[in-house]
C-alpha cells in the first residue's frame, strides 16, 4: 500500500463550511485542506488555546487562510444552542458540513453536562443538536453534510432499551453504539432531505485505522496513559504497514463532502486492505445502518432525548 494517498478537492471559493473537531487530529487536516481549497472554515472549539494554535499552524501552510474559530462543547446541548444563535445571527448559509469530533471508550461511565453517557451525548446526540439547530443554514447552502464514523459502526448494536449505559456500561459497545446512531441519524437526514426537497446531501464516511488522539492519554476522561492499541497503531502507521496517516485518514471525509460525484446516503472511507488504510473509494453501507426503520426511530428518540424539535 502507498505511505500517502491523495485526492484533488475542487474549487472551494467562496463556500463556508463547518468541521467539528477541526483542532487535532484527522479534523485539523480536513480543515487544512479546505483552507487550501478556498474555503472559510467555521471551526467550533472546546478549547480556545488549541483552537487558536491550529490555527496558527494552518495559516502558516495556507497564508490567507479564512478560519473563523468559534466556542462550542458538543457535550452540552446549552453550548451547542449558543453556536447555532450566533451563526444564525449571521445568516451566512453553510455548503460543507464534517461532523468529525468524538471521543472514545472512556474507562468508566461519564456523563455530559445533560446526564447523557458521555460518548452517546458528544458522537451522536451533539450533531443531532447541531445539525437540526443550522437546517435553515444547510438549506440556504445546498449543504454537503458528511458524518464521519468508524470501523466500530460495523459492530455491536444500538443499545436501545439503555441509550445512556446506566445498567452495564461497556465502553466499547457504548463507542459502537454511538457512532450507529450517528449514520442512522445521517441517512435519515438523507431520506427526510429528499422527501422534503432540502436540497441537503447527507453521507458518511471512516476514516480507516491512524494514529490520532482517540486512544491517546485523556486524562479528563480518565485515561492517564496512553492506551496499548495507539501504541501499536502508531508504530504501524509510521512504517506504513496497512494503517493510514492522520493526513491520508482524512481523504475519504473530504472526498464525501466535496467531490461532485459523492452521493447522499453513501458510505466513503479507505479502500486498502480490511478497509484500515489507502486511497478513498464508496464503500458499501454496514450492515447497521441499512434498516430505514431504525434510521427514523433514532431520529426520533434523539428528538424526545435533547427535546428537539425539528418539523
Amino acid at each position: 500500500m502507498p505511505r500517502t494517498t491523495d485526492i484533488t478537492l475542487p474549487d472551494l471559493t467562496g463556500k463556508r463550511a463547518l468541521v467539528t473537531g477541526a483542532s487535532d487530529g484527522i479534523g485539523f487536516q480536513i480543515t487544512r485542506r479546505l483552507a487550501g481549497a478556498g474555503a472559510e472554515i467555521v471551526m467550533p472549539v472546546r478549547n480556545r488555546d488549541k483552537g487558536e494554535a491550529a490555527a496558527k499552524r494552518i495559516r502558516a501552510e495556507v497564508p490567507g487562510a479564512r478560519l473563523d474559530i468559534r466556542s462550542m462543547d458538543l457535550s452540552s446541548l446549552a453550548s451547542i444552542d449558543a453556536l447555532v444563535d450566533k451563526l444564525t445571527d449571521d445568516g451566512r448559509p453553510i455548503h460543507v458540513m464534517i461532523n468529525n469530533a468524538g471521543v472514545m471508550t472512556p474507562p468508566s461511565r461519564q456523563t455530559t453536562t445533560d446526564g447523557f453517557e458521555l460518548q452517546l451525548g458528544t458522537n451522536h446526540l451533539g450533531h443531532f443538536r447541531l445539525v437540526t439547530g443550522l437546517l435553515p443554514l444547510l438549506r440556504d447552502g445546498h449543504a454537503q453534510v458528511t458524518s464521519q464514523l468508524s470501523l466500530a459502526a460495523n459492530y455491536n448494536a444500538v443499545n436501545w432499551d439503555d441509550m445512556n449505559w446506566e445498567k452495564r456500561y461497556d465502553g466499547a459497545k457504548a463507542y459502537s453504539s454511538s457512532k450507529i446512531a450517528l449514520g442512522l441519524f445521517a441517512l435519515e437526514l438523507q431520506r427526510r432531505s429528499d422527501a422534503g426537497a432540502w436540497g441537503i446531501r447527507s453521507n458518511l464516511s471512516h476514516p480507516g485505522i491512524s494514529p490520532t488522539n482517540l486512544l491517546s492519554a485523556q486524562p479528563h476522561m480518565g485515561r492517564n496513559q496512553d492506551t496499548t492499541s495507539v501504541k501499536i497503531i502508531r508504530l504501524l502507521s509510521r512504517r506504513g504497514i496497512l494503517l493510514g496517516t492522520p493526513e491520508s485518514a482524512a481523504m475519504p471525509a473530504l472526498l464525501a463532502a466535496t467531490s461532485p460525484d459523492a452521493r447522499g446516503g453513501h458510505l466513503y472511507g479507505p479502500r486498502g486492505p480490511m478497509r484500515l488504510g489507502g486511497a478513498p473509494a464508496e464503500q458499501k453501507m454496514y450492515s447497521r445502518l441499512t434498516d430505514a426503520a431504525d434510521a427514523q426511530r433514532v431520529w426520533e428518540l434523539s428528538e424526545r432525548l435533547t427535546r428537539t424539535t425539528t418539523s
